[in-house]
């Protein structure tokens, strides 16, 4: 077995890509139509490929992304197309391949790492954790009636994507420092929004201040209005978009929009009635994993007021003893006795905010004695990160 950084130039000659994520076989004309579509955004990715007896037979990739954590962004890799053909599944090379993917990603800077998984067992053995999955919300926009006659104090812009993207590509830029988990592309990756050109792009503005936007798209007449998302920066902006989906009552019959985990849509008018949905399937709708390359990295993240001494053991990356000092409010890491075993997985699930200390035993991600709870509570409070990106 022998793992190599494949050129660019060399990316669309895989086929373990199309056999392990597409229809297959398809005609040769299609594959070079998909390949050459993904291949305009590889950009900056990093791809390996595992060969066996001079045969790729595994690839995965790396995308160099950046994430909030708790009010910091950071690089992050986000981790996609990991994939084996059928003769070397169990042999351990997608192992061997996660493991170069992550080094390499922690040696240029990467302190996050984020992937959707086809099994969250599996990668949790990686040290991922799991970080709630978006919501599908469906509602009549007739149920918005009132809100249509509210004299709101803004405006609403509405053009095609590939007019309006610098816009977008501004305004989650913006996001992206005020939102925990939220994560944004690289620019090269991001213009496939752009180029592909399906969507509208809704603004919602405060004078010249953008405070909201919708990727959306009108599936047919009479049909659904499908919302990529739904992102505002003040309640003001939320009704705005909310008002302008309104306006479509005499043409869809339903409105679909995805949101972030932490919202309340049964709240946003009166009357509302509303449909919200999570689905998690294996292995086409997993809810999003994250964990930490770096613990170092982490210096200066906004933390609570507590100290507490950790190891965090069997992982590659991460593992060691550290004293972790948040009492003045940014963290300060150290080396010293702990007080607190930890998998990688579950220190990733503390700092992320998915996991609370008296859950760690619970799980199997560690032991935390009773007296450390409160410490690692205060340390890192419980909170809902909005991961956002989806690949």
């Amino acid at each position: 077995m022998h793992i190599r950084r494949v050129p660019a130039e060399q990316r669309q000659e895989f086929r373990t890509l199309e056999y392990a994520f597409w229809g297959s076989p398809i005609s040769s004309d299609e594959r070079s139509k998909q390949l050459d579509a993904i291949g305009t955004y590889w950009g900056e990715n990093a791809t390996l490929a595992v060969e066996e007896d001079g045969v790729d037979v595994a690839e995965g990739t790396s995308i160099p992304m950046r994430q909030n954590l708790r009010g910091t962004v950071y690089p992050m890799a986000g981790i996609a197309a990991v994939a084996a053909q059928p003769h070397v599944r169990r042999k351990g090379y997608i192992r061997a391949l996660l493991n170069e993917l992550f080094s390499q990603a922690r040696d240029q800077g990467q302190v996050l790492s984020v992937l959707y998984p086809f099994r969250s067992s599996f990668y949790e053995k990686f040290g991922f954790a799991s970080t709630p999955k978006t919501r599908t919300v469906r509602f009549n926009p007739a149920d918005l009636g009132r809100l249509m006659r509210t004299d709101l104090d803004g405006t609403v812009e509405w053009q095609q994507i590939d007019t309006a993207y610098p816009t977008y590509r501004e305004f989650t830029e913006r996001f992206v420092t005020q939102r925990h988990g939220f994560s944004i592309f690289p620019p090269d990756r991001d213009l496939q929004l752009r180029d592909k050109n399906e969507n509208w792009l809704l603004v919602a503005k405060s004078g010249d201040e953008v405070i909201g936007l919708s990727v959306y798209r009108i599936a047919e007449h009479g049909g659904t209005l499908e919302a990529r998302n739904l992102l505002y920066t003040n309640p003001l902006g939320r009704a705005l978009l909310l008002q302008f989906f309104a306006r479509h009552v005499d043409q869809v019959a339903e409105v679909k929009v995805k949101v972030a985990a932490d919202e309340f849509p049964e709240l946003w008018a009166t009357d509302l009635a509303v449909q919200v949905e999570t689905k998690v399937k294996y292995p086409v709708t997993a809810a999003p994993m994250a964990r930490v390359l770096s613990v170092e990295g982490l210096q200066g993240l906004k933390a609570g007021h507590a100290r507490v001494g950790i190891e965090i053991v069997d992982d590659e990356f991460i593992a060691g003893k550290y004293v972790l000092d948040g009492t003045s409010g940014q963290l300060e890491i150290t080396s010293g006795d702990p007080t607190v075993q930890l998998t990688a997985a579950g220190f990733s699930g503390l700092v992320y905010g998915v996991l609370s200390p008296d859950e760690i035993g619970v799980r199997g991600f560690g032991s935390v004695p009773t007296e450390a709870i409160p410490e690692l509570a205060k340390l890192f409070p419980r909170a809902v990160p909005y991961v956002f990106s989806e690949f």
